[in-house]
């Protein structure tokens, strides 16, 4: 995760006092360590579809990642959304599972457990910027169009802000629950704030001048015209000088260079064929 940024939003301190205040600041720093591991789940499959994190933003009930996605298919940006809550649920899962085996790590492991599933329940709800919203976002933008999905997004995100408020006046009047005015804030940010970009950064490592005086080694493929910019960058090798023999039928129509093939990936639409580039 190196060169990625790391920021932190000001309800997230609001959410860390309020548990150091009420003696569960253990608490809240498992929680914290859950919500990183939950990004990591966004970054692997980000980098499975050609894509890295550019920046994470702690939230009070989760994390947020940014970039630029441009041209990024919302099949692909529905699938990023929903790893870092699947492997949140996955982890809860396995320490459920050793529970049945090791009796005796309950004792243990039951917090780290109760935040993975919190994370990934939260996660799931359809509200921007949690993963389900993002969700929400994508299959909208597909079906109606960017304008139309953001309008309902923020519809969709009022109304739940608006009934996590009230639960939180209920609680007033039995358990008071200040975590239901978090949630709501944090709720109301997230539909309505400025910067509502769900991107990541485009994956591509160049090699250094460095490296090459160390030297490497240089790998050289065959594909054929049809394949995509998103194929392509699958079958690259970052520790290598790449090579990309690029064929029509059973005629060589060229190779593209490292360098060329940076160009592709910089600029190309991901899921077009490279013969559109050369």
């Amino acid at each position: 995760m190196g060169g990625i940024n790391l920021s932190v939003h000001p309800l997230f301190f609001a959410f860390g006092l309020y548990y150091a205040l009420t003696g569960k600041i253990f608490i809240f720093v498992i929680y914290t360590v859950c919500a990183v591991v939950h990004e990591l789940g966004h970054s692997f499959q980000a980098a499975n579809a050609g894509y890295k994190l550019n920046k994470i933003t702690l939230m009070p009930f989760g994390a947020v990642v940014s970039g630029n996605i441009d041209g990024l298919h919302f099949k692909d940006e529905i699938k990023i959304a929903l790893a870092g809550p699947l492997l949140n649920l996955a982890i809860g899962l396995f320490f459920v599972a050793t529970w049945w085996l090791f009796p005796e790590t309950y004792a243990f492991t039951d917090v780290v457990a109760e935040a993975n599933f919190s994370l990934a329940l939260v996660n799931f709800l359809p509200i921007f910027p949690l993963d389900g919203g993002r969700v929400l976002s994508a299959s909208l933008v597909g079906a109606f169009g960017k304008r139309k999905a953001e309008i309902i997004c923020k519809i969709t995100g009022g109304v739940f802000s608006v009934i996590l408020f009230v639960l939180f006046i209920i609680s007033a009047f039995n358990e008071f629950n200040l975590s239901l005015l978090f949630f709501s804030l944090f709720v109301l940010f997230g539909a309505f704030g400025k910067n509502r970009d769900n991107k990541y950064v485009r994956l591509y490592s160049a090699l250094s001048e460095e490296r090459l005086k160390r030297g490497v080694a240089i790998k050289r493929q065959a594909v054929y015209k049809t394949v995509t910019v998103k194929k392509l960058m699958s079958m690259l090798d970052d520790t290598a000088v790449n090579e990309i023999v690029v064929f029509d039928g059973e005629n060589q129509r060229t190779t593209l260079t490292q360098k060329r093939i940076g160009e592709i990936l910089e600029k190309g639409d991901l899921y077009s064929p490279i013969e559109k580039y050369i």
